[in-house]
């Protein structure tokens, strides 16, 4: 037994808050792991012996670099870079680039560490990292987005490969980036290689990935719904954010024979007690996609819907069921609580760590069907991890094929969490089942390796 055997909890949360200053949201995600961690790796010395904790929370390397870009008018703008390569212990790292203007190395070693075992739980071969910028899409022409893309490239390309890390899409970054920094990878490296997903269908992409995060979501949800013997035909959801993954929860839910309620960006929500059906749902894909609009746009069209604005949240509209998909800590423990108030007997997470550690104890004290993003959200990296093997085969598979590939990895996901979260009495912790799983997977392939 080593020197550090009794290092309690409490003990490790404050040297990882030590070591990483000013970096609220990684140390949060870190000690959501931690809590379920600790008492399963209690009495397996291998583990404690390696450190193994210590070093997950430690990224492999963080890459900052300086962007700079002219914008149309000529100026010259500086934005920093990132690349957070957390964990290559079962594959390449693989993770989003996000542009908001919130980001910061804080927010992209939380992601990057949740990726790590939201990869793991997938059972595809995929390390976890995640990179961005501090720059703001919003309001920037096409030309200034495609000259910030390509300077962003032009540092990037020497830390990334199909064998080292694969970058995708994340806020901020949907296909029209991505093309652009691909089209700079391969000007650069002359290769023509599946260096990033969710690449355009011409140029080696693959189908149903714009829909996999958001369908995934829903299949999670299905899957607990399920073990319960209900279903979500009948039910009521209210859905946070208007992006892909939003709408695309939203379009599976409907499908299912669920009804949808609320969508929302970042100045409010809107309400529509009619329910918002696959002909609204494409009108805001539309008005998000191709005019770059606002989500308070959607009461002038359809009559009888309310927007609440001032960046108000949809956890106050009664449902059955509840789908964060914006951002990270979107929902709270006051709004956990209203919800459970209000009858919600299911939340599926779309977004990463989108509620706050109290809304996460909270639920779990209620012991109602809660799904983390780790779990709930895998079906897009596990679609771009399809999507890497289609590249490296040259080849690519047929929609029905990746649709039920997609539905059997979220099975096999939900099944992983109920071997390890199973609480008896019928109840299962998603939270605990999904981060023992995804950490015994990637922590067994470290002690593998010996000390690297």
């Amino acid at each position: 037994m080593g020197v550090h055997d009794h290092v309690d909890l409490n003990g490790f949360i404050e040297g990882v808050k030590r070591r990483n200053p000013g970096q609220p949201e990684f140390v949060q995600a870190v000690q959501e792991v931690a809590e379920d961690i600790f008492e399963f790796i209690g009495d397996k010395v291998k583990y404690h012996e390696a450190q193994i904790l210590r070093r997950i929370a430690e990224p492999d390397r963080v890459v900052s670099f300086r962007v700079c870009w002219e914008d149309d008018k000529g100026n010259i703008r500086v934005q920093r870079g990132w690349r957070v390569q957390n964990n290559n212990a079962i594959g390449p790292y693989k993770g989003g680039i996000r542009f908001h203007p919130s980001v910061t190395e804080s927010v992209l070693k939380f992601l990057a560490f949740e990726q790590t075992f939201k990869n793991a739980l997938t059972g595809l071969p995929m390390g976890g990292g995640k990179g961005g910028s501090n720059f703001n899409p919003k309001g920037k022409s096409v030309n200034e987005i495609m000259r910030f893309c390509q300077s962003f490239m032009t540092e990037l390309y020497r830390h990334i490969g199909a064998d080292v890390d694969v970058p995708a899409g994340d806020i901020g970054v949907g296909g029209r980036e991505i093309g652009f920094m691909f089209g700079q990878y391969k000007r650069i490296t002359n290769h023509f290689t599946g260096v990033l997903t969710g690449k355009g269908l011409e140029w080696g992409g693959s189908l149903i990935r714009t829909e996999a995060t958001g369908y995934g979501a829903v299949y999670f949800l299905q899957n607990m719904l399920t073990s319960k013997g209900m279903d979500i035909a009948g039910k009521t959801a209210v859905i946070s954010g208007s992006g892909n993954v939003a709408t695309h929860a939203a379009e599976k839910i409907v499908q299912l024979g669920g009804k949808v309620l609320t969508l929302s960006d970042s100045e409010g929500f809107i309400h529509d007690p009619d329910g918002i059906t696959q002909d609204k749902i494409n009108w805001v894909k539309d008005l998000k996609n191709v005019r770059r609009g606002r989500i308070s746009e959607y009461v002038k069209e359809f009559k009888g819907a309310s927007f609440h604005g001032g960046g108000a949240r949809p956890w106050g509209v009664a449902c059955d069921l509840a789908l964060p998909c914006a951002t990270q800590n979107e929902l709270n423990g006051e709004e956990a609580k209203t919800l459970l108030k209000n009858g919600c007997i299911g939340v599926a997470e779309g977004a990463n760590m989108p509620t706050d550690l109290d809304g996460v104890h909270i639920f779990k004290a209620a012991k109602i069907l809660y799904a983390p993003g780790k779990a709930s959200n895998a079906g897009g990296v596990a679609v771009s991890g399809l999507e890497m093997s289609q590249n490296s085969a040259r080849m690519s598979w047929k929609e029905e094929e990746l649709q039920e590939m997609l539905k059997d990895i979220m099975r096999g996901i939900h099944d992983r969490c109920l071997e390890y979260g199973g609480q008896g009495g019928g109840y299962t912790d998603y939270v605990k089942g999904a981060n023992i799983a995804g950490f015994k997977k990637v922590a067994d392939a470290m002690l593998a390796f010996g000390v690297v």
